[in-house]
C-alpha cells in the first residue's frame, strides 16, 4: 500500500516552508498569498503555524485517516494466494472477482474489507482489470482458417477499380 508522501504532498510542504522563510524575512501575509497564488486565509494559517511552531508547523502532517489494517507481510501473503489463481482456492473458473478476493483476504488475514475497497488494495498491489476473452467451445480454428482463405475472398465486396482522385 502507499505509505510514502505523494509528489503533490511534498510540493505543498516545500511551498509552505518557503512561505515560512519569507515570513522570517519580514514579508507580509498578503505578499505571501499573492506570491504563492493562494488565498489570504491560507497565508494567514501558514503564518500562525510558523509563528507558533516554527518551520516544523509548516511540514506535512502525514497520512490522514485510520492506519491500514493490512501490514506489508499480510499483503504479500494475499498477493501470493492471488497469483496461485482462483482454481487453487476451490473456484470452478480462472476468474477473480472482487467478491472472491474479498473472501480470500478474509480467509488469509482475518481482515474484512468492503468490495469497493478491495479494488483499491488491488490497484496498490499493481493489479488491473483483465476481461477474459470468451470463445465458443465448438470453435474450430482450422475450419475458420480455410473459410478465410477460400470463401471470404469469393464473397468480399470488390471496389469499382476507379480511384477516388
Amino acid at each position: 500500500m502507499k505509505h510514502t508522501p505523494s509528489e503533490r504532498t511534498t510540493y505543498l510542504e516545500r511551498r509552505r516552508i518557503k512561505a515560512g522563510i519569507y515570513f522570517a524575512a519580514g514579508k507580509t501575509q498578503v505578499w505571501v498569498a499573492n506570491h504563492f497564488r493562494v488565498s489570504r486565509v491560507a497565508a494567514h494559517v501558514w503564518y500562525w503555524e510558523w509563528k507558533t511552531k516554527g518551520s516544523e508547523g509548516l511540514q506535512a502532517k502525514g497520512r490522514s485517516g485510520a492506519p491500514p489494517k493490512l501490514s506489508k507481510d499480510k499483503l504479500n501473503k494475499v498477493e501470493l494466494e492471488l497469483e496461485k489463481g482462483p482454481k487453487a482456492q476451490g473456484y470452478a473458473t480462472e476468474l477473480w472477482t472482487l467478491k472472491r478476493i474479498q473472501k480470500l483476504i478474509r480467509k488469509t488475514t482475518k481482515v474484512s474489507y468492503h468490495e469497493g475497497h478491495v479494488w483499491k488494495i488491488l490497484q496498490d498491489l499493481g493489479w488491473s482489470v483483465q476481461k477474459p476473452e470468451t470463445r465458443a467451445r465448438e470453435r474450430d480454428e482450422q475450419h475458420i482458417g480455410q473459410w478465410v482463405r477460400k470463401e471470404f475472398p469469393r464473397i468480399q465486396k470488390r471496389g469499382s477499380g476507379q480511384g477516388l482522385g
